[in-house]
Parts: structure tokens; C-alpha cells; sequence
């Protein structure tokens, strides 16, 4: 992130913000008096709508042995912390603060006036109880704050409490925060309840404190306040950063739930109880609350700072929410002529009023949008400046909704999940990776130790517990379908050798399933990282499908240099300006996350992507430079994907880039792009892969004037239904230097940052910020917005654009009843269906093959489903047409499900939006051992071998040639090598898989390519 907020806009914000603090602070300091607001106390209180129900069983976390470490820390360093085991009674009756500040604090951990640092991880544990605080609790960087998620503890502040919040999580120890706002990561505070109805109503102590940045969340959490006449208590307060993460809140009572303003967030989930105020906003660029619920509220949203001459707000998002009972929904100071131009951008989407006097409202009182006494949805609204696509249009008013497709939907709202805390599991239902043999020290090579234990879990129905610690890999781990994957403290799996090296032939640090595998994975609160030069290393690698309930990945993130035992630190990869060789020893990985065309369903949620542009265990955040190739490339054909709060920086080529996708929600997205271009200019070091669609900047930079060849923030080529709700894509520098993209312009670090190429249908994106670039949005290289039409408040904001409607539909269409046996079947894969066999119905049979990636489904026999991209063993129409297609399905006797070896087989057609590659047979090549025409591999051998797993293995790893040979061979490679040529003969020998398809034969390749 941008280093100490040095830009102008910052200092702005800080004057802003810290105006706000230091009323909270004066009036912390001298509260005294004792108030116990009867209406509103945690006794008496219903309304917990979003905590998880409690239970008698304990947590699973309080209860396993805890033997994490801190690979690089102080020797014996403890990481988790049970508060109890300080001295905190949880009784009600004893004032535990010292005993927790005692927990937080033991180690020598980083605190006042360090910088940051990683090698003193903690969890502070809370086992349930009644907490009594007379002073704030000072979070320390890199911590987790954990309460029992089965019986919320609770943090009560004493009458005479003294302190910003009960929780501080960034200390004013003098009139600057302890950290900058905009590097704090890595943090948690979850499953507690806040209590404040004991404090007078004149105070404003918050409940958190809460200026940070990416990687960071609050989960699970409940603020009771109180809700008496002229009550000034506020839930958080959260003055500068650039986060972040936000779900499962309730606010009952208080003055102002949120009293907020940092660069951009994601919320979600959310309920709103007899506050005044439910929002206040004290500045933004970028915002997406998502699953609100105000109730009885005086207001819900203030987005009107700094009033129509100089608007605060940049721009906010709402979707899927509510507001009920509430006179004013939503107050905003943006007209036709308010400034900056497109500051106080707003778009909402499916949001149910009831019970709202007015649902919009302007500074002063006038009514933009009026309420309603019953209950009525706003399909969309919004204002700012619209391209639909030609542009810009200021706008304020009704819109036309989104299409969304059904597949993202729960209802009529975008799915989303919370990460699972498996709080009804028992301690014995979890895997120790320790106990199970791994060091984590960072030295020894715990691959083997990991991999047995991620077996042996996944096998036996367990959830693999990775201890605290920094594990070293030397090869790729394997994630089957069915594991569950918890972290401590976030651990880090590294990789580290020459396994990882090889730049033209890039290998997975963990591999989530094989291609054409369906199943679930999750996978929680964990770092994938690098160790020296890994050229060749993608972090993660999704390749599996799954249907029914989505695959997560939550609080799980690739950070690739700049910390601790990384050796990509400010030792070995200083920064230097103005010299454009390139340090070949700092290349830290080739690609950050690769979901591949087989994997479909995947939901992700706070996951950051970042090549680090600092040393965080530097002695002041020094600057470094490291290169990663590629950011998240998502080239999922089935699509299916949520990605909810999350970031991806300083990658050289791209931060975000879907190729030949479908149906993906975004939102908040936020993006930097590397600090170094354009010294040197993209890709270097890197060269452009066809295979995996990389930008060719030669080729479309030339004769281009400006930073033309600097890193894609955002790329969508030749794909439909990307819903973009929220994105931020920033450039703040040019070869280190920020005078590019200081407050006022001339916004030149880059001149492009954002592409849409090809065939593309139904591409929307609200609330679109950029900084430091000329060209805000390009197509197929044309120019379509520029940042001097869409001055925000330090971005340039677009509230509106859109590709419009896609002009085809994706569809199955009925092929006809086809024969099948069961010793050879038509259609080589069987599903099962949630559900089972007694709930089979033909749509959903289509589902469960659309999502795993196939083209063609079949149901048989009323309760059998089938799918493969191809005919197999002669299969084809029946010689009696539909006679014996005579069985109703069982879950719908309406429908004809197939009948016995007769299927009912649909094709699926997609969209033409997205042109269709295959892979194609070139015929029978030759072979040698000295000199292979494919170099790569062999990638699988033995008896499953088939044509179609040797396609899907050297796909899945970003390669367009794939060759069989020997019977149980597999081949890839990006090209032909060694004068590997067409011959007449030698491919006679059966795959080991399929008989009935030839592999190859000695020294002889049946070849395929992939493409259009």
C-alpha cells in the first residue's frame, strides 16, 4: 500500500478525521459518571439477530493443544493466549483490564512505536464470561482477538471507563496513530459483544477503534448501547486506512452505529437496532454495504461530509439490504452542480423499504426519492456519471437493475457465506499438522508432513488444523475434494527450491483439486508465500468444480516478499529508482492464483493478492522491489464465482484478469499496480503467455504515447455476466515517485489501467474509482472514459458503466433419446444430485454438469445423470427414436428422465459472447527420449490414463499442447520442441484408461491443441 499516506488528500482526511478523534478522546478521558440504561441491557436485549446461537459444548479452539510458533520470532515466543491463563477472572465483578492488555502485550510484541512485523503473531483468546474494562485494550500488530463463538464473551465497560474504544485497535500515543492507517494488516477481532450501557449517554467512547487496512476483519460481533434521549455512544470508529472487511455485525441502540471513512470497504451483513444514525460517513473513495438491515433508525446513511461545495464521500454501493421503520433512508449532498464533480457518487440495487419517510434525501430537506408506508424495493437508483457505454451522462435517478444470473442468486439476492468456524465440531474432529509430524520452523521441509496430514484428514471426514508457524515446501500440495483447512494466526505455507524456479514451466504451491474432480474444499485464514527466487511458482491453483453448496476460501492470502524469512526483503530486493535492470533473484512468483477453466462454484471472501512493495520487518517500512508475473487469472468456463472484499497489488502484468468466464460477482475490488514501472516497462521480466491469455503490451503499446506498458489493473476479455460492484484501481506511482497522481492531477503514472477486449455481454460495473491513470476505461484499445471528465475527491469516479445486455443466451437445448450400456457408457461421467436419486429432475442433472464443466448431460433410468464433453463406445440416437425415453423423473414425473440404457441427452450452447476453444487432434507425431516435442511432463502415467485427463492436466497448467504416448503417458507444452513432426504410423497402442482411444505409441505422440 502507499507508504505513510503521503499524499496530499491524505493530510486533507487526517484534519478531517483526527477533528473527529479528538472529541472522542477529550470526552473518553474525563467520562465518570455512572449510567445504566435499563431499556438497553445485555440482559434485556432480543435483538442479536446476527450472533451464532449459543451452545453448551465448548470451543473447539479452547480446547486443542496450541503448540504454534513464530518460525522467525523471539525463541519460545507463545502465540495463542487464553485470557484466563493472564489473570482475567471474566466474573462481571473484577476489572480484567490489565490482566488482557498483560495477554496482548507478553513477548515483546510490536506495539508502540514499532512499525510493523510479522514474527509476533498472537491469538487473545476469550473463553466465554463477563469482562469488566476500565481502560481500552490495546490491540498490538498482527493479532487475532477471539471470543467463544457458542456463548459470546463480553466486553463491559466500567462506569469510570477512560479510552478511546474498548478495543484500540491503532493508539493515538501522540497526534499521529501508532501505525499508518494504510499498512496495517493482518488482523481479527471476532465473536465478542461490546457492551457501553454502562457508560454515561454524553459519552462517545466507541466500541472499536478501528483504522486499518487490507487482510483485516471484524466478524460476529454485537454493540449494545445505549438508546436514551441524546445518547453519544458509536459502535466503531474508523478514521483512515485502506481496508478491509466487515461482517455479521449488530448495533443495538447508540448515537452512531459506523462512524466511518477510509480509502474503500467491503460490509456485510449488517443490523441496524434503535440507532440515531445508523451511518455515518465521514469520507471514502469507494464503498460496497452489502446485506444491511436498518431498523427503527433515525437516519440510516449520512453520506453528505463536507455538504455540496466539497463533498467528503467519493462513492458508495448498496445492494440486498433493507430499511425499515426509519424516516430517513439515505441524506447526500450531490446535485447537478456539487463538487468535486462525481464525488457523492451512490448506486443502489434491491433495496426493500418499509416504513421510510423518505427514502433519499439531499442536504437541507428536499426529497430526491420519496419512501413508502408499505413495503416497496428500489430496483436500482443511483447518481454520478453514467457510460452506457459512450459517456459521460450526469445522472440522478432511477435505473435499470443488473441482469443477474440466477446462478449467483440466493433469492433474489447475491449468495454470500460467513467463514465457518466449525463451532459444533469437538476438539478430537480436528488434525494437528504439528502433531502429525510438521516443524513450521521455516528450515525443514514439512511437504511430506503436510500431505500426509491433509490425506489422512480429508479421508477420515477431520478438519486440518495448520499450527502458527512458516511450513517450507519443495513440491506442490495437494488439496483433494472434501477438506476442510483451518489456520492459526495465519501460517504460512512457503514454497522454497528449484522446483518452483522454472519460469517456462510454472508449478502450483498448493493445487486444489484435479481437473474434472467435483466436490467442496474450505480453506481459512491462511498465507501461501515464496522464498527467494521462484519464477516459476503459482500460489495457489484452482482447478476443481463443485456443485450444490460453493467451495470458500475465506481470510486466506498470497503475500509474496517482505517479511521474514521470505529473503525478498530490503537486504536482498532494495529499490532502485532509475536503474532498469532487473535483480533476476527477487522474481518471487509467476502468477498469484490461477482458477482454471475445469473449477466452477468458488466463493472468496477477504482474500488478498500482494506483492509486497515494503519490508515489513524493516526498520520503517522501507520500500523493496519484488516481481510477481500475474495477479488472480480466473478463465473458469462454467464460471460461478464470488468474490466478496478482495485485493490484488503490484503484480507486473495484471491484478485482476477474467479470460472467457461467466457469471462472477465483484465487489469492493481493489488494486495497485506495481511502484517500479515503467522502469521497466511491463512485462518485464516476464514474457506473454498465448496460452493463458496474457497482455501482449508490445503489440498494443506501440506507437502508443505515455506509460502505456505498465500493469493492467483490471482485464476482462471475451467473457459475459461480470457484475463489478465497487473497484478501485490505483497507480499511485512511476518509478517511485508519487508527483504522477497527487491531488489535483496531472494523473499520468499510466495511462491505461482498466481493458475490456472482445466479445463481451452484460458487463457491468458500478462505482468504478481510479487513481494516477489518463484513461480510466479502454476497449479493444479505444479510449471510452478519461479520468478529466470524473474528478472525485481524490480518485476519478465513473458511478455507471455498462456493455449493455448480452445479445445471446446460453441455453440447453434437447438432443434426443440416445442409446447407452451400462459396461460402456454414452456419457462417461455420473453425478450425483443434491438430494439424491429420489429428487432427480432434468434441470438438475443440467446444473450439477453445466457447473463441473461439461457440454453434455444425460438422465436415465428416472434417477441417474451423466455428463462428458464428448460421445463415447458408439453411443448415438436410438433406432426407435423416443420409444423407450418413456421414464418420468423422479423428482419431477412430469419430466422424462431417459428409461433403462436410453438417455435423455441435452447439449449445452453457450453464449456466443465468449468464442469457444477446444482442443483439436493434429494426429500422430514424433518422439524421443533424448528430445522430447513435448517437454513437460510426464504430468500423469499409469492405468487411468486417457485422452481427456491428459487434456485436462496440461490445461489446468496454463499449456496448449498435450500429447499421449505409450499407452500411459502424458505430454505438455506451450510450443513444439526438438523438430517434433507429423508421421503416418506408430500410434497403435490403446490408452490405459479407454481402450477404445489410442495413446500413442513408443517414440510416437497423438498431439492435440487447444484453441478457438
Amino acid at each position: 500500500m502507499l507508504n505513510n499516506m503521503n499524499l496530499l488528500w491524505a493530510t486533507i482526511i487526517s484534519l478531517l478525521a483526527l477533528g473527529a478523534a479528538s472529541s472522542h478522546i477529550q470526552t473518553h478521558e474525563s467520562a465518570s459518571s455512572v449510567h445504566e440504561d435499563s431499556e438497553n441491557s445485555l440482559q434485556n436485549s432480543s435483538l442479536f439477530s446476527n450472533i451464532e446461537p449459543r451452545a453448551s459444548t465448548p470451543y473447539w479452539l479452547e480446547g486443542i493443544q496450541h503448540q504454534g510458533i513464530s518460525a522467525f520470532g523471539p525463541g519460545g515466543y507463545q502465540v495463542f493466549r487464553n485470557v484466563k491463563d493472564y489473570g482475567a477472572r471474566g466474573d462481571g465483578v473484577t476489572d480484567d483490564t490489565a490482566a488482557i492488555n498483560a495477554a496482548m502485550n507478553a513477548g515483546g510484541r510490536c506495539g508502540q512505536g514499532c512499525p510493523s512485523s510479522t514474527v509476533t503473531p498472537a491469538i487473545i483468546y476469550f473463553p466465554s464470561g463477563t469482562y469488566l474494562l476500565s481502560s481500552s485494550i490495546v490491540d498490538q500488530y498482527y493479532t487475532q482477538i477471539i471470543g467463544n463463538p457458542n456463548n459470546l464473551p463480553v466486553l463491559k465497560a466500567m462506569p469510570g471507563f477512560s479510552g478511546f474504544g474498548l478495543i484500540d485497535g491503532n493508539k493515538y500515543y501522540t497526534e499521529n496513530l501508532n501505525w499508518g492507517s494504510t499498512n496495517v494488516f493482518w488482523r481479527q477481532v471476532r465473536n465478542l459483544v461490546f457492551d457501553l450501557t454502562s457508560l454515561p449517554t454524553s459519552s462517545s467512547t466507541c466500541g472499536i477503534h478501528w483504522p486499518t487496512s487490507q487482510a483485516t476483519s471484524l466478524q460476529n460481533l454485537v454493540f449494545q448501547m445505549s438508546s436514551a434521549p441524546g445518547t453519544q455512544h458509536i459502535g466503531i470508529f474508523c478514521e483512515s486506512g485502506s481496508a478491509g472487511f466487515i461482517n455479521d455485525l449488530t448495533f443495538n441502540g447508540g448515537n452512531i452505529a459506523l462512524q466511518v471513512g477510509n480509502q474503500q470497504f467491503t460490509m456485510r451483513n449488517i443490523v441496524f437496532n434503535n440507532c440515531v444514525t445508523a451511518i455515518s460517513q465521514l469520507w471514502s473513495w469507494g464503498w460496497l454495504y452489502q446485506g444491511l438491515q436498518i431498523n427503527n433508525c433515525q437516519r440510516g446513511i449520512d453520506m453528505s461530509a463536507g455538504g455540496r461545495s466539497d463533498q467528503k464521500v467519493g462513492s458508495m454501493v448498496m445492494i440486498d439490504s433493507t430499511i425499515t421503520n426509519t424516516p430517513v433512508g439515505i441524506i447526500t449532498a450531490f446535485d447537478s452542480t456539487s463538487a468535486p464533480n462525481t464525488a457523492g457518487s451512490l448506486i443502489l440495487e434491491n433495496v426493500a423499504i418499509n416504513n421510510v419517510g423518505v427514502a433519499i434525501q439531499q442536504t437541507g430537506g428536499a426529497t430526491l426519492l420519496a419512501g413508502s408506508t408499505a413495503q416497496s424495493t428500489i430496483a436500482a437508483w443511483g447518481q454520478g456519471n453514467q457510460y452506457t457505454p459512450s459517456g459521460p451522462k450526469r445522472f440522478q435517478g432511477l435505473l435499470t437493475p443488473a441482469a443477474r444470473p440466477a446462478s449467483l442468486l440466493t433469492g433474489n439476492s447475491y449468495y454470500t457465506r460467513s467463514k465457518p468456524q466449525y463451532n459444533d465440531l469437538p476438539t478430537s474432529s480436528f488434525l494437528s499438522v504439528r502433531s502429525m509430524g510438521a516443524r513450521g520452523d521455516g528450515a525443514t521441509d514439512d511437504t511430506a508432513a503436510l500431505q500426509n496430514t491433509i490425506n489422512t484428514a480429508t479421508s477420515a471426514g477431520q478438519v486440518v488444523f495448520i499450527d502458527s508457524g512458516t511450513y517450507r515446501t519443495t513440491s506442490t500440495l495437494f488439496i483433494p475434494p472434501g477438506a476442510k483447512i483451518v489456520g492459526e494466526a495465519y501460517p504460512i505455507i512457503m514454497s522454497s527450491g528449484g522446483f518452483f524456479n522454472d519460469m517456462a514451466n510454472p508449478r502450483p504451491v498448493i493445487k486444489v483439486g484435479n481437473a474434472g474432480q467435483i466436490g467442496q474444499v474450505e480453506w481459512t485464514d491462511t498465507i501461501v508465500s515464496t522464498q527467494g527466487t521462484q519464477a516459476g511458482a503459482i500460489g495457489i491453483q484452482w482447478n476443481l468444480a463443485s456443485s450444490g453448496t460453493p467451495s470458500g476460501l475465506w481470510d486466506v492470502h498470497v503475500r509474496i516478499g517482505g517479511f521474514a524469512g521470505s529473503n525478498l526483503q530490503i537486504q536482498q530486493c532494495p529499490k532502485t529508482p532509475g536503474a532498469s535492470s532487473v535483480n533476476t533473484a527477487c522474481i518471487g512468483a509467476y502468477m498469484m492464483m490461477h482458477v482454471a477453466s475445469s473449477a466452477s462454484n468458488l466463493y472468496m471472501e477477504n482474500v488478498w493478492f500482494w506483492t509486497a512493495d515494503h519490508d515489513i520487518d524493516s526498520s520503517n517500512n522501507l520500500q523493496i522491489t519484488v516481481y510477481t508475473g500475474r495477479g488472480l487469472y480466473i478463465e473458469s468456463t462454467a464460471g460461478n464465482l464470488w468474490l466478496v472484499g478482495t485485493s490484488s497489488e503490484h503484480n507486473n502484468l495484471y491484478q485482476y484478469q477474467l479470460a472467457s468466464t461467466r457469471n462472477i460477482f465483484m465487489g469492493f475490488v481493489q488494486t495497485e499496480t506495481p511502484y517500479y514501472q515503467p522502469n521497466p516497462i511491463a512485462p518485464t521480466p516476464f514474457s506473454p503467455v498465448a496460452s493463458i491469455n496474457d497482455p501482449d503490451f508490445a503489440a498494443t503499446c506501440a506507437g502508443k504515447s505515455g506509460n502505456c506498458a505498465d500493469a493492467w489493473g483490471m482485464r476482462i476479455v471475451n467473457s459475459e455476466n461480470v457484475l463489478v460492484y465497487g473497484a478501485g484501481l490505483y497507480s499511485f506511482f512511476n518509478d517511485y515517485s508519487t508527483t504522477c497522481s497527487n491531488l489535483g492531477g496531472p494523473e499520468n503514472c499510466q495511462a491505461n489501467i482498466f481493458s475490456l477486449e472482445g466479445n463481451l455481454g452484460n458487463v457491468q460495473v458500478y462505482c468504478l474509482s481510479t487513481v494516477g491513470t489518463t484513461n480510466m476505461i479502454t476497449q479493444n484499445g479505444n479510449t471510452i472514459a478519461s479520468y478529466s471528465d470524473n474528478i472525485n475527491v481524490f480518485t476519478d469516479t465513473i458511478a455507471l458503466y455498462t456493455t449493455g445486455q448480452s445479445t445471446c443466451t446460453n441455453r440447453w437445448d434437447y438432443t434426443g433419446c440416445y442409446t447407452d450400456q451400462v459396461a460402456a457408457r454414452t456419457l462417461g461421467t455420473a453425478l450425483n444430485i443434491p438430494g439424491g436419486a429420489s429428487a432427480m429432475t432434468v434441470e438438475a442433472c443440467l446444473s450439477i454438469c453445466q457447473a463441473a464443466g461439461y457440454s453434455l448431460a444425460g438422465v436415465e433410468y428416472a434417477s441417474e445423470c451423466y455428463c462428458d464433453n464428448t460421445l463415447r463406445n458408439g453411443g448415438g440416437p436410438a433406432p426407435d427414436g423416443e420409444k423407450q425415453c418413456d421414464m418420468p423423473c423422479s423428482g419431477n414425473k412430469g419430466e422424462t428422465c431417459g428409461g433403462g440404457n436410453r438417455l435423455s441427452l441435452y447439449t449445452y450452447k453457450a453464449c456466443s459472447s465468449i468464442p469457444t476453444a477446444q482442443w483439436h487432434s493434429k494426429g500422430c507425431y514424433t518422439d524421443s527420449i533424448a528430445a522430447r516435442t513435448l517437454t513437460v511432463g510426464p504430468v500423469g502415467t499409469g492405468s487411468a490414463m486417457t485422452v481427456e485427463s491428459c487434456q485436462a492436466a496440461c490445461k489446468g497448467l496454463g499449456y496448449i499442447y498435450a500429447g499421449v504416448e505409450y499407452a500411459v503417458e502424458c505430454w505438455c507444452d506451450s510450443a513444439l520442441r526438438n523438430g517434433g513432426a507429423p508421421v503416418g504410423d506408430g500410434c497403435n497402442m490403446p490408452c490405459s484408461g479407454n481402450t477404445a482411444q489410442t495413446c500413442g505409441g513408443g517414440n510416437r505422440l497423438n498431439l492435440y491443441t487447444f484453441g478457438p
